[in-house]
């Protein structure tokens, strides 16, 4: 295994086009990881990305759920993930037997089920939806349909405030990243930073959205921070969003609202492990062809509404 970065690097590149892989990156993982990828995106965005390229091997770093969400796009490639530990505390806290349960209660509602979940769940769910279009997704409803929303109250709270008429019944799921930041944690960032534009994943706490200037996902951050004529900004999601916030615009100040903003399931993934993985096509992430099936219908019933 070469020693440093500059000789891991090489020995990736050289594997990658050896095995016809695509690596892929969260925009949460490590710098380093970041920049050897070839799209960098949210997990949606690069499952479709890659379920659209020629390769036959994707190498995902991020954490398992979006790795799975690639095997269920991208049924005939190789999908790795160079830690199969890096898991998602918020996407744990849902099962499929738990949801089956739940919708036995309420028959009649509509199972909207966030992205970050599990293949096995999205399979139980009459449709998916990221942060970027869970408002969307719930208005495309019928009038009148009742909402279970999965897993994440909070993004199930911000989508419910932009459908009104609805009624939702949350699950109680969070991320626990972005829910340990209060509303303290804002004013105190806006103190020490006065000019600064507040920018908040929708995934925070109604409280932290409510002093927030702008709400938006991942890539609406990136979106948002480009366009905005403002030239410091306090960003509330985790840090590793950071690096390409500062790549972007190389004239612009960015400001974490609390060092606490780190998830450490986002960090397992290493160079090491990237070249390992590409080394021995392991660990792989499939997905059983029934779970698929239903699982694809649920992300396509949200492509077809965008």
């Amino acid at each position: 295994m070469p020693a440093d970065n500059e000789q891991l690097i090489q020995e990736i590149k050289r594997l990658k086009e050896e095995r016809e892989a695509l690596i892929l990156s969260h925009y949460y993982q490590l710098p380093e990881v970041q920049d050897i990828a070839d799209f960098i995106g949210d997990s949606l965005e690069l499952s479709r990305r890659a379920a659209s390229t020629p390769a036959k091997v994707l190498v995902f770093c991020g954490v398992h759920f979006m790795a799975e969400t690639a095997a269920v796009l991208s049924p005939g490639k190789i999908v790795l993930i160079p830690d199969v530990k890096a898991g998602c505390p918020l996407a744990a806290m849902v099962t499929a037997p738990d949801l089956q349960a739940r919708k036995n209660q309420v028959p009649d509602a509509a199972v909207v089920c966030y992205v970050n979940t599990t293949a096995a769940v999205k399979a139980e769910s009459d449709v998916v939806c990221t942060s970027a279009n869970a408002a969307k997704v719930v208005k495309s409803l019928p009038t009148g349909k009742k909402v279970l929303f999965v897993p994440d109250k909070n993004l199930g709270y911000y989508a419910a405030g932009q459908n009104p008429d609805r009624e939702f019944i949350f699950w109680e799921g969070y991320c626990h990243v972005h829910d340990q930041i209060s509303a303290g944690d804002i004013i105190s960032a806006k103190k020490a930073n006065p000019a600064a534009k507040v920018v908040a994943h929708p995934e925070c706490r109604p409280e932290v959205l409510d002093l927030a200037d702008e709400t938006a996902s991942t890539s609406g951050i990136l979106r948002y921070a480009r366009e905005s004529p403002a030239r410091e900004f306090i960003i509330v999601t985790e840090e590793g969003l950071l690096h390409q916030l500062r790549k972007e615009n190389p004239g612009k100040r960015f400001h974490l609202a609390s060092p606490a903003l780190v998830c450490p399931e986002m960090k397992k993934i290493t160079l090491e492990k990237v070249l390992k993985s590409l080394v021995t096509l392991e660990p792989r992430v499939e997905v059983p062809s029934p779970v698929r099936e239903r699982a694809v219908r649920a992300v396509e019933r949200m492509l077809a509404i965008s």
